[in-house]
């Protein structure tokens, strides 16, 4: 074997080959095949230049121990989008498809140092307080209702009637949205994730967040907006709708991509079918092969500095490639050795996901359900003919098309006294309202 064979190899369709270019992470190429694409970055060293989207230009950590050491430095690497210095300059656009999730916003992501720590303790207290018994009821709840939307007939898409709407509901029920806004929340984020006329999605979302701050000010309730509204941080109704909007929104979209790659594990290897009650199991795989968010963790060098041999400058735009971390030859061995939750799929250091533990329970519960109301749903159509979302942050399937043994839909018991240490949803509480939404279905399935 000669030098020229071990050479590496751009993906088929990389613009990048042989032009010098950066390898662009968008696209249908990049997100049908990521995996070649993070094995030929690889050539560049522990980071590598990529393109988010046409003239958004970013560096991508491919390297654990790199990503580790940037996550964990706040000293060098900064939070505070408004130092992208590409940005400022004009040289991305605040229209660009990738400046929502990467512009400045005032919430606990985007702070550093006491800021980020008031914010982040405030986040961090109050989604302590959610019950976890509640919440299994509720994701329970909310399972139900959409399998019995589509459980009749005997097929599905799992992302878009399951996967998709189970995250929005739980956490309209947690943050204790009655119907009105509620709906209006679900419509906001879902805008803004699918791109359908984002700019006003956006608005929605914050007017009805808004809304919500001002709700519970005056009425506050057992909920996470109320928790967090009350925390001694103090936070005044501008923190309190960028915390809840973050929340709402960076919470609800991982958390669909993460209940859709499980059940994309689930129904496509079949030592998941052959031994069965490997939910968890097939979680961990998938946040260390096909994790959610695949690259994200925008960071910004302080000042001019060095990552792993590679100089940055001051306001550089780093990414941290979770995907290309959790799957290098670095991780190989510690993985082999049963060290199965080292991965960086909840990313780490002081910007970690709070909600992790939570994410998990939903995540379990809301399959084990699907899988107990469903036992032989089975993907209906070749597992190569599913397409992946494109973008460079997400890893997210298009559609998961299902088929099943038709079910009759449930007859709702009666509703009674909440067992002891329990608590009825918020959901149950809210008075059904005359809206058409979403939200406003599922809390007059409840009352049914």
């Amino acid at each position: 074997m000669n030098a020229h064979d071990t050479a590496p190899v751009p993906p088929p369709g990389c613009p990048a080959h042989g032009s010098g270019a950066r390898v662009p992470l968008h696209g249908p190429e990049f997100a049908a095949d990521p995996q070649a694409y993070y094995e030929y970055l690889r050539h560049y060293g522990a980071a590598a230049p990529v393109e988010l989207a046409p003239g958004v230009e970013a560096t991508l950590v491919t390297d654990y121990a790199a990503a580790l050491q940037l996550l964990q430095d706040s000293g060098t690497f900064r939070k505070d989008a408004r130092r992208w210095r590409a940005f400022n300059e004009g040289k991305v656009s605040p229209d660009s498809p990738v400046a929502p999730l990467l512009a400045y916003r005032p919430n606990c992501m985007f702070a550093d140092g006491a800021d980020h720590l008031r914010l982040r303790q405030a986040v961090t207290d109050s989604m302590a307080r959610v019950d976890t018994r509640r919440l299994s009821r509720s994701t329970e709840q909310i399972s139900g209702y959409l399998v019995s939307q589509f459980g009749a007939r005997g097929s599905a898409d799992l992302l878009g009637d399951y996967a998709k709407q189970l995250p929005l509901f739980v956490f309209n029920e947690l943050f204790g949205c009655p119907a009105d806004i509620g709906d209006r929340v679900l419509f906001g984020i879902t805008g803004m994730f699918d791109g359908v006329n984002a700019e006003k999605a956006t608005e929605v979302l914050f007017q009805a967040v808004g809304e919500l701050v001002a709700l519970k000010r005056r009425k506050p309730g057992d909920d996470v907006t109320s928790w967090l509204m009350q925390h001694e941080a103090r936070l005044d109704d501008e923190e309190m709708v960028h915390q809840l909007a973050l929340l709402l929104g960076a919470g609800a979209e991982p958390l669909r991509n993460l209940l859709g790659n499980t059940l994309h594990r689930l129904l496509t290897h079949e030592r998941y079918a052959r031994e069965g009650g490997l939910i968890d199991e097939a979680l961990d795989d998938t946040l260390w092969e096909n994790p959610p968010m695949a690259n994200y963790a925008p960071h910004y060098p302080a000042t001019d500095t060095e990552l792993a041999g590679q100089r940055l400058q001051a306001g550089d735009l780093v990414l941290v490639g979770f995907a290309a971390a959790n799957t290098g030859p670095a991780l190989k061995a510690s993985r082999q050795a049963g060290s199965n939750r080292a991965h960086l799929a909840w990313s780490a250091g002081p910007h970690a996901c709070p909600s992790k533990e939570p994410a998990r329970h939903i995540t379990v519960t809301a399959i084990e359900h699907l899988l107990n109301e469903l036992p032989d749903v089975e993907l209906a159509v070749p597992e190569d003919s599913l397409t992946w979302r494109p973008g460079p942050f997400n890893r997210a399937l298009a559609t998961l098309p299902a088929r099943f043994t038709p079910v009759r839909p449930a007859r709702r018991a009666e509703p009674g006294p909440a067992a002891a240490g329990e608590r009825e949803p918020a959901a149950s509480q809210a008075r059904p309202a005359e809206r058409g939404g979403m939200w406003s279905q599922f809390l007059n399935w409840l009352t049914r």
